[in-house]
């Protein structure tokens, strides 16, 4: 359907935009295909940002397309309030298969709602095991999960906050992990920073181990900045939740399937969470659907009460829809049949060695990667943001969208990119950076 721009641009109000600044120059998508997106215009441009960290396979893939479309013929809705359908169950199966350590998951619609869902979860699971004084959530400083109640209380982002005064009244912060000067132009892990989950312990001795419930984190932080993890500070996390009975949570809305190059983020660092929420990549963003991954052992808390109770008194009305677990089936078949992850692991180190060689660029303060996710950080003006978002003008206009985060320019690019689109991206880059 080719829908023409209105004149009006008032009716919808747009997510996370300084609207009056858009109207000025409005940038408006009219298709997309593999790596590419083409404006109303006939600009076509790298999709940098992967659609918003989650169109891994690429854009219009015909595999995901017609299972989405072959769904909606069968079956286009039913919900999973004491019935169900069976692609809800296979999905999940597929799901599980994917990841051993865990035995289920629960639908969502979003990684808003997957974080909500994995923190009422935890607190309910204490409730559960007669630890119902266990209602500390912990995040961390720079931290996103999302832009709901409970992750917007665990969420370390301050300008997503301030309009909305206090959320969850029991939540506390650790320091972010982003070290400067000492850990800048860091390839992959840093090698500084993994004291810093001493500060959950902190937390602990200061309000007592066995009042939290449960510590959040994203092994790679995205929207935030794009902080990879410092060696070892995964592991000390997971040993301080051991010692006091901590769940800890995994984010991996923005790392999972593929942008490390592996299934998952803790796959390749080895460190298992409790719990773990997924979004975006897991239907390649065509049909929204998120998750909450969980160990059996924290399932089973949940299986005392009454046979005819439910278990969980939480759920949305599209958890587990149809078509989406339609297209998170054919995702998954995409990701294995052209071996989407493992392309993402032979591009990890070109894709390091474009970001680095934009080192010596004047304004150039920080270089930040790990797997196919990365930043470059321009020194700041006078007014935080400005250049961030010049250098965003500039890029669109030379051909490749990237997601400008104060002066952070982040990408994550579609995991089918080759090493001849990598050296694209990077002389883009240089062109504008250069100016």
């Amino acid at each position: 359907m080719n829908v023409q721009l209105p004149n009006n641009l008032d009716a919808f109000w747009m997510p996370f935009t300084a609207s009056r600044w858009f109207k000025d120059n409005p940038r408006i998508i009219g298709s997309a295909d593999g790596i590419y997106y083409t404006t109303i215009e006939g600009h076509k441009l790298i999709d940098g940002t992967g659609g918003l960290w989650c169109c891994n396979a690429g854009h219009n893939r015909k595999p995901i397309v017609e299972a989405i479309q072959k769904q909606a013929a069968t079956l286009d809705f039913a919900h999973n309030f004491n019935q169900g359908h069976a692609i809800a169950f296979e999905a999940a199966n597929r799901l599980t298969a994917m990841t051993p350590e865990f035995d289920h998951i629960f639908f969502t619609n979003s990684g808003s709602e997957a974080v909500d869902t994995a923190l009422k979860i935890a607190l309910a699971y204490h409730q559960a095991r007669g630890e119902g004084q266990r209602r500390i959530l912990v995040g961390r400083q720079k931290a996103y999960h999302g832009i709901n109640f409970g992750g917007l209380s665990v969420g370390g982002i301050g300008l997503n906050k301030g309009q909305f005064g206090t959320l969850y009244p029991d939540a506390k912060h650790m320091r972010h992990t982003h070290i400067m000067p000492d850990n800048a132009f860091s390839r992959g892990m840093p090698d500084h920073g993994a004291h810093l989950a001493d500060d959950l312990e902190e937390i602990c001795q200061t309000y007592g181990g066995h009042t939290v419930a449960a510590c959040i984190v994203e092994p790679v932080s995205g929207a935030g900045g794009v902080f990879p993890p410092p060696v070892g500070y995964l592991e000390r996390l997971r040993e301080i939740c051991d010692r006091h009975g901590i769940l800890l949570i995994f984010d991996e809305v923005i790392s999972g399937f593929g942008r490390l190059g592996t299934a998952f983020a803790y796959q390749k660092f080895g460190v298992t969470p409790d719990l773990m929420t997924v979004a975006k990549g897991i239907t390649n963003a065509t049909v929204p659907l998120g998750g909450v991954f969980t160990t059996g052992d924290v399932r089973e808390a949940f299986l005392a009460g009454p046979e005819t109770m439910p278990d969980l008194f939480h759920g949305y009305t599209y958890s587990g829809h149809p078509l989406a677990c339609a297209a998170a089936i054919a995702t998954i078949d995409l990701y294995r049949d052209e071996q989407i992850f493992e392309n993402a692991a032979k591009m990890e180190q070109p894709w390091e060695d474009m970001l680095h060689s934009l080192s010596d660029l004047p304004g150039v303060i920080d270089v930040r990667n790990i797997g196919l996710v990365g930043a470059v950080q321009l020194e700041s003006g006078e007014v935080v943001g400005a250049r961030g978002r010049a250098a965003f003008e500039k890029l669109w206009d030379q051909g490749v969208s990237c997601r400008p985060i104060g002066d952070s320019l982040a990408m994550s690019p579609p995991l089918v990119l080759t090493e001849d689109d990598i050296h694209r991206i990077g002389e883009m880059y240089r062109a504008v950076l250069s100016d």
